[in-house]
Formats: C-alpha cells, sequence, structure tokens
C-alpha cells in the first residue's frame, strides 16, 4: 500500500502517541499470535476514537510513523481502513458482520459525467444484481440512492466510518440511505472519470461474505463478466452521453484502489478515442509524449497528445504513481504498453526529468510534448473539450 503523508500542526495527543506504540508493537512482532494481541487492542482503541469523532488523532500518529517507522505506518492505516470499513451490528440477537462496499464505474464521456441522484426502481434492480452476481447467498444490501464522483466520497477516517453506521443500519433494516445532495461539492468536469455506487452489506459472522467466497467456486473473473453483462445495463441511465465501464464490487478502499489504478489505462483509451472522433483522424495520425515529473522524487507521468507531425500539444492525461510504485519500477513502459493497445503508432518516452509544476494562471498541469518542453494542452480551432486530469 502506498503510504500517503499526513500532516497535523496540532501537538500529538494522548491517544495517537498509543496508537503509534500498538503499531509499532504490531510491526515488530514475531509470530501471528502475538500480531492478533497486537491487532485486537489497535482495534479497539481505533473503534472508541471513532465514536468520539478523534480523526486528528489518527492523522497525527500516522503523520508521526511516516518517516519514524514505515512498517508501523502501513500497520497502522490498514487497521484505521479495516475498523472504518466494516463493523458487527446485533439485529434481533444475532451478531452480523457488517460491510461497507463500493461499485465502481470507469466512464468518458464529451459532456459532463454525471454524478446524481439514482432512482429507486434502479436500486433495487443494482441490489438485486449485486446479490445474484457478487456477494454471498443471504447476503442484506443498503446502498446509497446517490452516484457518487471522487470528489463527493467521504474525505477522512470517520466519515467513512459514520458511512458505514448509518449504511449498516439500513442494511438491517431493509432500507437504503437517501442522501441529501445539496450538501454535495460539485464535480469537476474531466473528460474521464470514476463514479461510485457504494453501499453496505449484512451476514451473518463467519459465513461467505462474495460469491468467490463459496463453495461452488464461482472466480472473481465470473462474478465480474456477471456483473457487466447484467448489472452493467442499469447504470446506462444514469451516465447519459457516456461509455463506461463497470468494476467488480469490493470492499470500499480496496475498490477505491482498483478503480485508481483502473482509470489509467482507462483514461488514455478515453483520450485517443475523444480525440479520433473530434479530429476525424485515424490513431495512427497521433503522437503521445511520455514525460514523469519530479518535485523531491517522480510524483507522476503526464502523456501529451497532439499531431505526429507537429510539437503542439491537443490534449494531455495524468497518470498518478500508485501503491509502491517509485522511480525503480517500469512504469514508463506500462503507459507505452497501454498506448500502443489503442491504436498509436509513435508513442515517445523522453529521458529528461520534468518540474512537478502547473499554469500560474489557471493552475492546469503541463504536458510534455517532443521538444522537450512542457506545454498547455489546446484543441485546435473551436474544440473546447476538457484537459483530462486524474483524480
Amino acid at each position: 500500500m502506498k503510504r500517503n503523508r499526513f500532516s497535523s500542526r496540532k501537538r500529538i495527543s494522548a491517544d495517537a502517541t498509543e496508537l503509534s506504540r500498538l503499531a509499532i508493537g504490531l510491526a515488530e512482532s514475531g509470530s501471528k499470535l502475538e500480531d492478533l494481541f497486537w491487532q485486537n487492542r489497535l482495534a479497539e482503541l481505533v473503534d472508541r476514537l471513532f465514536q468520539e469523532g478523534s480523526e486528528d488523532d489518527f492523522t497525527g500518529s500516522l503523520d508521526r510513523l511516516f518517516d519514524a517507522h514505515p512498517m508501523a505506518h502501513d500497520d497502522l492505516a490498514d487497521i484505521i481502513e479495516s475498523q472504518a470499513e466494516s463493523c458487527v451490528m446485533t439485529d434481533r440477537g444475532h451478531a452480523l458482520d457488517i460491510l461497507l462496499f463500493a461499485a465502481p464505474v470507469l466512464a468518458w464521456s464529451r459532456f459532463s459525467i454525471p454524478a446524481t441522484a439514482i432512482p429507486k426502481g434502479t436500486l433495487q434492480t443494482l441490489k438485486v444484481h449485486l446479490c445474484a452476481h457478487v456477494f454471498a447467498a443471504g447476503s442484506r444490501v443498503a446502498l446509497a440512492d446517490y452516484l457518487y464522483s471522487p470528489d463527493q466520497l467521504p474525505h477522512s477516517f470517520v466519515e467513512t466510518w459514520q458511512l458505514l453506521q448509518q449504511l449498516g443500519k439500513a442494511a438491517l433494516a431493509g432500507s437504503d440511505l437517501a442522501i441529501d445532495a445539496s450538501s454535495m461539492p460539485e464535480t469537476n468536469r474531466f473528460l474521464s472519470d470514476t463514479r461510485y455506487v457504494v453501499g453496505a452489506l449484512a451476514i451473518p459472522r463467519g459465513t461467505p461474505i462474495f460469491r468467490w467466497n463459496e463453495a461452488d467456486k464461482i472466480t472473481r473473473e465470473a462474478s465480474l463478466k456477471e456483473w457487466i453483462r447484467q448489472g452493467g445495463p442499469c447504470l446506462e441511465p444514469l451516465l447519459t452521453g457516456c461509455a463506461y465501464q463497470p468494476l467488480l464490487a469490493d470492499a470500499y478502499h480496496a475498490a477505491c484502489r482498483s478503480a485508481d489504478s483502473a482509470s489509467r489505462p482507462y483514461s488514455l483509451n478515453a483520450s485517443v478515442a475523444f480525440l479520433q472522433s473530434t479530429l476525424g483522424q485515424p490513431a495512427e495520425s497521433l503522437r503521445a509524449v511520455i514525460g514523469g515529473f519530479h518535485d523531491k522524487r517522480l510524483e507522476e507521468y503526464r502523456v501529451g497528445f497532439g499531431p505526429h507531425d507537429s510539437e503542439m500539444i491537443y490534449h494531455g492525461v495524468v497518470w498518478p504513481l500508485l501503491g509502491i510504485e517509485d522511480e525503480t519500477s517500469d512504469v514508463a513502459a506500462e503507459i507505452e504498453a497501454a498506448l500502443r493497445k489503442t491504436g498509436l503508432k509513435e508513442v515517445v518516452v523522453l529521458d529528461q526529468q520534468f518540474p512537478y509544476e502547473f499554469c500560474d494562471d489557471c493552475g492546469a498541469p503541463l504536458y510534455p510534448n517532443i521538444e522537450g518542453d512542457t506545454v498547455h494542452a489546446e484543441m485546435p480551432e473551436q474544440n473546447n473539450a476538457p484537459s483530462q486530469t486524474l483524480h
């Protein structure tokens, strides 16, 4: 898991200090039995801090461990994520496991990609297909009645936990969660982006969670195929004017990470398709230029698209590094391979290091051209399509 640096200007609290101590104990554990001891102690403390809304304690401890003990940082982040997306609730004297999940959808459009309310009938149909093709038999599912953009998802561990509690109670009650869209932030316009169906499922403790956990040995790949084939059409009314690709529903944080990874090659495919349709020219007429952009380290790659016989850049895509990717990873080769699959013949990888800079006037990313300069992506003539930057 990639370690994201958290910053906290407040003096670290006693609870944050205890989180650090327990996480270091887990990281230095020498046995599975000791692992369980530290994990249980951490889970108890994390649950209390969720109930108290103590986000600063999480960020303070993670910030302290980021440089001091990276392994403990990652162990603590894993425990916090796990407790934020899962819990145990009781219904009529029976304990049930509750899991917050997300079903991502990759989409692209020359128009705005909707983030919108989901009608009641569509919610019910989505639940039928999720229960039939993704979740284990006997699952009780509640959905939020909103198709989220990345900007609208919970921004903190505490907010994620609060959504888990709301959706978990809805699942036990056999209802769905109504979302107040008026409080949602506005979504920026991107050529390619991700949307999320978010929900929670309730299952008896210790029983299978997903179809691929059950004894009939259905695979994840088979579940995804059926979810796309039968659940995918339910999304069409929500994504008018969009091409889209459903991804497999999974535990909330895993699904978000999977979507982040899958969105990178998807955005390249979307960009080439967009340029072909807008310019009325085949992929062979285009050139892609790949450059690595550095701050203190390699932060991301940017891909500039333009005509193969000019230094002009018509469109750009940001490919952020994820997980354990860094300067030693052959990410540029992965990007080149993805571009060639789209039909591009001319793909240039520049060796030089570009500064991690943006336009001073508008804040847009600058993209590399064949001359080794960084420039604005500008569509020719009067095409006003958005330059594509990933979340």
